[in-house]
C-alpha cells in the first residue's frame, strides 16, 4: 500500500510540474527570409521565466514568410510571402498545439505585390496584407475553417516623383482601432495613414464602402508601424524614413499626432518596428542600417508624452521584435546576424540586458507568440 502511494504522489508531482512548466511556457513563432525549400517559419517553446528557447518544428514551402499573425485561439497561423512578383500570395495554416504542426489550408493571390504585413482580427473573420510594391492592401474573408477567401484589393495613388523611396505608395502596414471599429494602413510612400470603418454582417467583416478617410504627416515621414498604448487613448507611430516616433491622441476613429521624437538619431531612414511594455511605461523603437539597436522611451501617463531614457545596440539589422506578456524579456529579430536576442527588461528603469541566450535562425525578421 505503502508504495502505491509513493507512485500516486509522484504521479501528482510529475503532473504538478508539467503544469508549472507549461504555465511558464509560450510558442515562439519565428519568420524569416527564406527560399521555398528551406525552412522559412520556425517553432520554439519559450520560457518566459528564464528567457529560455527550444526548438520544435520548422516549415518550408512558402518562399521569404517575412510577417505573420496568429490567431487569437492559437489555432490558426496566417503568413504572406514577400515576393516582389503580382502573384504574391498569403498562406492559411492550422496549428496542432499538442504536435507542434503546421498544416496548409490553403493560398489565395493578394494582387499586390511584396506584401509585407498582415493583420487578423480577434474573432477571426477577416485578414488583411499591406503590399509594398503593389501599393495597396488585400483584404480577405475567413471561411469558419480557417480557410481564406479570394481577395478584395483596395489601391492608392499619390508620391513624389523623383523620390527614391517616395515616388509611389508603399503600404507598410494594416491595424485597427482597439475595438476593431477601425481599419488603419500605414503609406510609408505618401505619408499618409488611411482610415476604413469596419462592419460585421452575416457574412463576417468588411470594410464599409464611403468611408475611406486619411490622415497626412509631414513630408518625409515615411509611415511604417503604429502600435496603441494599453490605455486605448493614445498611439505611437515609427516612421522609417525620419526616424521619428510620433505620439497621437485616439478618439472616434481619429488620430491626430501632437508630437515627435527622435528614435534614429543617426538619420539612416531605417527604423523598424515598435512596441511597448504590458504595463504602458516603456516604449522601444527598432533602427537598422548604421547604428543598429533599440531606443528606449519612457511613457507619462497622465498625457503619452515621451522622454527618451536610453539606446541598446543589438546584432545587425533588428527587425521586428516582441516582449513577453510578462514585460520581463524583450526578444529581437536581427535579420543579417541570424540570431533573435533575447534582452531582460528592467521593469523599474525600462532598460535592457543582454541574456547571450540568443536563438540561432537564418535570416529571422518576424516574431509572435501564443499560448501553448
Amino acid at each position: 500500500m505503502s508504495n502505491l502511494k509513493y507512485f500516486l504522489a509522484g504521479v501528482l508531482i510529475m503532473a504538478i510540474t508539467s503544469c508549472m512548466q507549461k504555465d511558464s511556457e509560450l510558442f515562439l513563432f519565428v519568420g524569416s527570409y527564406a527560399d521555398a525549400t528551406d525552412p522559412g517559419i520556425n517553432l520554439f517553446r519559450f520560457d518566459v521565466e528564464k528567457g529560455t528557447a527550444v526548438p520544435v518544428k520548422s516549415l518550408s514551402g512558402i518562399q521569404d514568410p517575412s510577417y505573420l499573425t496568429v490567431s487569437r485561439d492559437g489555432k490558426f497561423v496566417y503568413s504572406v510571402s514577400e515576393t516582389a512578383v503580382p502573384d504574391a500570395k498569403v498562406c492559411a495554416y492550422s496549428f496542432d498545439k499538442h504536435t507542434g504542426t503546421l498544416s496548409l489550408l490553403n493560398e489565395q493571390k493578394t494582387d499586390g505585390s511584396a506584401p509585407c504585413y498582415i493583420w487578423v482580427d480577434s474573432k477571426r473573420r477577416m485578414a488583411v496584407t499591406a503590399n509594398y510594391n503593389g501599393g495597396s492592401i488585400s483584404v480577405f474573408s475567413i471561411s469558419a475553417d480557417g480557410a481564406l477567401l479570394p481577395a478584395e484589393v483596395y489601391a492608392y495613388e499619390g508620391g513624389r516623383p523623383g523620390s527614391e523611396r517616395q515616388a509611389v505608395p508603399h503600404l507598410h502596414c494594416v491595424y485597427a482601432s482597439p475595438d476593431e471599429n477601425y481599419l488603419y494602413a500605414n503609406d510609408l510612400g505618401t505619408d499618409r495613414i488611411y482610415k476604413y470603418e469596419i462592419i460585421a454582417s452575416d457574412k463576417g467583416l468588411s470594410l464599409r464602402e464611403g468611408t475611406l478617410a486619411s490622415f497626412s504627416l509631414p513630408a518625409g515621414e515615411g509611415p511604417r508601424h503604429t502600435v496603441f498604448h494599453p490605455n486605448g487613448k493614445w498611439a505611437y507611430l515609427i516612421s522609417e524614413l525620419s526616424g521619428r516616433v510620433a505620439l497621437m491622441y485616439y478618439d472616434k476613429g481619429n488620430l491626430t499626432p501632437v508630437r515627435f521624437v527622435e528614435a534614429d538619431t543617426l538619420h539612416v531612414s531605417g527604423s523598424a518596428d515598435i512596441h511597448i511594455t504590458p504595463d504602458g511605461r516603456f516604449l522601444y523603437a527598432s533602427n537598422r542600417l548604421k547604428g543598429d539597436g533599440i531606443a528606449i522611451f519612457s511613457i507619462d501617463l497622465e498625457n503619452g508624452q515621451l522622454t527618451k531614457i536610453g539606446y541598446q545596440l543589438t546584432g545587425i539589422h533588428p527587425r521586428n521584435f516582441v516582449i513577453t506578456p510578462n514585460g520581463k524579456f524583450l526578444l529581437c529579430a536581427c535579420r543579417d546576424s541570424h540570431i533573435v536576442q533575447v534582452y531582460e527588461i528592467d521593469k523599474q528603469s525600462g532598460l535592457l540586458k543582454d541574456t547571450g541566450k540568443d536563438i540561432r535562425v537564418s535570416k529571422p525578421v518576424c516574431l509572435k507568440f501564443t499560448d501553448m
